[in-house]
């Protein structure tokens, strides 16, 4: 039976447990323009010192007027590299897999980066928002596929595609955002052509060996659609499913008596019932006895854990060896260390 610290082989590369540090939004870490600086790069370095075996570094932007945020941390351009090699092996030296999350924003870009909200089908509720033309479908699945090629150079040993949380590819995914009637929508399938020629691209430029994950949602727009949508991306190439929220609270699952979880964890555990490559849940997994509980009962591969490490970036250390953990406090009605990580008084606590 596995526990959360059994090795796990991905892609021929040895795990050292089944924690994953998921791509959470350092915001304003980031310098211009999407560098990378010492804050990111120390921030990386405690969570792998701290013991995860899967860091997966935030939302990375592939194009600069695509970007959640005007602080996001970019891979754009060849500049980007210098600053993405010092978080790769920042973790790496930690003995953790180091995967970059590529992301484009879509209809939910940032009004301070782009005047325009490129996204599969224009939005009547977004004044800004402009239908992508094929032209420049291509131009951006090529900018993805650059990305990919960048983190590689970077040391990175695989790529997440962000295809959650009703960003660009979530969008195309869904029959919600995606009104198209040419190659890129009106089915299932052409819906994720622009997911799978992304795929393709990143597996012909970036070989065998590289890993390639997916953020997915799962509720897109239904979990009958994301079960689908994780079949198609395995039969594309993806190496490992990251199964979140699909940006809409329609049609949202009910979990069955006796799981004492909420719809996302369960997505994620239904969603493993039917692939064949390994799957991570994320989201309302506080403890050590819920992470452990999904992993024994082959409910996920791994599981993510976000704010208890933000708190206490020695989560995984402090788990392996039975000591105190420093907990996540909750707080309410946002977290502080989102507002600044500085605030955090589960951080304040423990650096006292």
């Amino acid at each position: 039976m596995p526990t959360l610290f059994s090795e796990y082989l991905l892609k021929g590369l040895p795990v050292k447990n089944r924690i994953v540090f998921p791509p959470v939004v350092c915001f304003h870490y980031a310098g211009e323009d999407g560098a990378v600086t010492d804050r990111n790069v120390e921030h990386y370095h405690q969570i792998a010192a701290g013991g995860a075996g899967i860091i997966v570094t935030e939302a990375t932007a592939v194009w600069k007027d695509g970007r959640l945020a005007p602080f996001q941390l970019g891979i754009w351009s060849d500049e980007h590299i210098a600053g993405m090699i010092r978080i790769a092996s920042a973790v790496k030296a930690e003995g953790a897999i180091s995967l970059l999350q590529i992301h484009h924003a879509g209809l939910l870009t940032n009004e301070q980066v782009s005047a325009y909200a490129k996204a599969p089908s224009a939005d009547a509720n977004n004044p800004r928002s402009s239908m992508l033309t094929v032209n420049e479908i291509a131009e951006i699945i090529e900018a993805f596929i650059k990305a990919a090629e960048r983190a590689q150079e970077a040391g990175y040993q695989g790529v997440e595609m962000h295809g959650a949380h009703g960003y660009l590819l979530n969008q195309f995914a869904s029959s919600l955002f995606n009104k198209r009637e040419d190659e890129y929508g009106g089915s299932l399938e052409k819906n994720m052509k622009f997911a799978t020629d992304i795929i393709l691209g990143i597996r012909a430029r970036c070989g065998s060996d590289f890993v390639i994950g997916y953020r997915l949602g799962a509720n897109s727009p239904s979990l009958e659609d994301g079960i689908s949508i994780a079949k198609l991306l395995q039969r594309a190439g993806v190496d490992i499913l990251h199964v979140s929220h699909g940006g809409s609270l329609q049609n949202l699952p009910r979990t069955p008596k006796g799981f004492d979880y909420n719809w996302i964890v369960y997505s994620g555990a239904m969603i493993k019932t039917h692939v064949g490559i390994p799957v991570i849940v994320v989201n309302d997994i506080k403890t050590p006895d819920r992470a452990l509980w999904l992993i024994e009962n082959n409910h996920a591969d791994f599981v993510a854990i976000g704010k208890p490490q933000l708190a206490d970036p020695e989560w995984a250390n402090h788990v392996k060896n039975s000591e105190e953990i420093n907990l996540c406090l909750s707080c309410k009605p946002t977290c502080k260390w989102y507002e600044d990580s500085r605030l955090c008084p589960a951080r304040r606590r423990r650096d006292a």
